[in-house]
């Protein structure tokens, strides 16, 4: 079912609480290096100040641990968001309290006012009654535009939504749930899924449910090296989990079972270290030299990949294929950004490094959905439920 959007509702002359991502990168000067967050929030902030709502912005920034850091502190947004908004933007220099009631009070139709921090409060992560309450209290209309926090059950995700009478998903959020519900609930095949990254238990639910629709999962990564492990080969000084060995097995298990592909590197390249002046080679997986670790994937395992993408209409992404920060192990990486950016299915990239490795590789334009949220999507695409999510009403 689709949620309640911030179109369906009348926002003229309402006090509107809209919790946004402004999780934004700092650098010691206390500047913004990267504003990608801020504009994913600008479609859901224009149309209510179009519609003539009293706005109040919040968000958290960085992990302050429950008390106010000065180097955390969401000031320098405000500059950042009045000039793409082009207009002025309030600054509350706390997120409760009597001073945040009366800058409320003072909003007029089409007025901004940007909440200090969330997280300087521990009550916002522990998802305090009293505390969301107090969130709530200016409020007539709760909006949540934070995808990427909708996995949190915290006192603005989840707490807040029991004190206001109205509320609904913003724009960002709707897309997300948009492009998220279609891969799980319909999926269109042939369905690929590349999945990368470090750990095979970060992934482990992604990998049960995606035997659910998948038809075809790319392996890479250092994941990689723990399925292989399991399978009894050599993987030299590649990193692994020893722990997680039988959990390998039952995926792959699982994954005859439903008559799903599972295809694990057939080549790799390797390096003695990593730092910036290795080199890598190339070697098959049943020869990894006891002295070298896995790096990226090989030509063979790439162009195999490749040939799998092409035939998809669907695509999942989630983890990169390999250490593609620097450079000369970034060749496979590069090389599947590229292709599923080229091909003709609905692509789907979520994940962190996966989305620095389609805006390395330049391809970013050409993906149908980068999810602003790395472990929410995680979490949604394993099946599980969200509590920012499921604490807003479905459309009647």
């Amino acid at each position: 079912m689709a949620k309640l959007s911030i179109r369906d509702l009348d926002l003229k002359d309402k006090v509107v609480f809209m919790r946004v991502d402004f999780n934004v990168p700092l650098n010691d000067a206390g500047e913004i290096t990267d504003d990608t967050r801020i504009k994913a929030s600008l479609p859901s902030i224009l149309y209510a100040l179009r519609n003539d709502a009293k706005l109040i912005l919040a968000s958290h920034l960085g992990r302050p641990k429950g008390k106010p850091n000065p180097k955390m502190s969401l000031q320098p947004v405000t500059v950042r968001l009045a000039q793409l908004l082009n207009r002025p933007v309030s600054f509350a220099r706390d997120c409760v309290g009597p001073e945040l009631e009366r800058n409320a009070a003072e909003l007029k139709p089409g007025g901004v006012l940007l909440l200090e921090n969330l997280r300087f409060h521990k009550e916002e992560e522990g998802n305090d009654p009293d505390f969301a309450r107090q969130l709530a209290a200016p409020a007539n209309v709760y909006i949540n535009d934070a995808f990427g926090s909708a996995h949190r059950a915290h006192a603005s995700t989840e707490g807040i939504t029991h004190y206001v009478p109205v509320r609904a998903a913003g724009l960002l959020m709707e897309k997300e749930l948009e492009y998220l519900g279609k891969a799980l609930q319909n999926p269109l095949h042939p369905y690929v899924a590349i999945v990368g990254g470090a750990k095979v238990s970060d992934k482990i639910k992604f990998l049960q449910n995606l035997m659910g629709f998948a038809d075809t999962v790319l392996i890479g990564g250092a994941m990689a090296y723990t399925f292989l492990k399991a399978q009894g080969l050599d993987v030299g000084q590649s990193r692994y989990e020893p722990d997680k060995l039988d959990l390998a097995r039952e995926v792959l298990q699982l994954a005859k079972q439903k008559n799903v592909k599972f295809k694990l590197p057939q080549d790799h390249v390797v390096a003695a270290k990593l730092d910036a002046s290795a080199q890598g080679e190339i070697v098959n997986s049943s020869s990894i030299p006891a002295d070298r670790l896995g790096v990226d994937i090989g030509p063979a395992t790439t162009a195999e990949y490749v040939a799998e993408i092409r035939q998809a209409r669907m695509i999942i992404w989630n983890g990169p294929m390999g250490v593609f920060e620097m450079d000369q192990f970034s060749k496979g990486t590069m090389e599947i950004a590229r292709a599923v950016a080229a091909s003709d299915a609905v692509s789907i990239v979520g994940g962190g490094d996966s989305v620095a490795a389609v805006h390395k590789a330049g391809v970013a334009d050409n993906i149908t959905h980068i999810s602003t949220g790395g472990g929410a999507s995680l979490e949604f695409l394993s099946g599980l439920k969200l509590p920012g999510v499921e604490a807003l009403p479905e459309k009647p």
